[in-house]
């Protein structure tokens, strides 16, 4: 079996009509400012400035877009934030933050 092999042009045309989605996280009252900045300096490696920024803004807009990116990469940072789990400044925040992934430039759940 013969395996293609992409020229340099091919490849960056690929790269260009591959479909990018955005995951965005939605905004809850179980959740504290530190608890945000804290989950997306760790699991994105946003700058604490950064993070507050995303913070506030979920808090303000009720919802943040984190990272966009090929499909497979958002279904990876949107569980990542569904599996962090609760809380624990409060007592019952019920587990972790909501994120969805949609289409960047567009409407839509995922």
């Amino acid at each position: 079996m013969a395996t293609e092999v992409l020229s340099e042009t091919k490849v960056r045309q690929r790269d260009r009509l591959a479909p990018l989605y955005n995951v965005v996280l939605l905004d809850d009252d179980k959740h504290t400012y530190d608890y945000v900045v804290e989950m997306l300096m760790r699991l994105f490696l946003f700058s604490e400035a950064e993070a507050f920024a995303h913070a506030v803004e979920v808090d303000t807009t009720g919802r943040t877009v984190v990272i966009t990116c090929e499909l497979a990469e958002a279904e990876f940072a949107r569980d990542q934030i569904l599996a962090y789990g609760p809380d624990w400044r409060i007592p019952d925040s019920p587990g972790s933050m909501r994120a969805i992934i949609e289409p960047a430039g567009g409407e839509g759940e995922t």
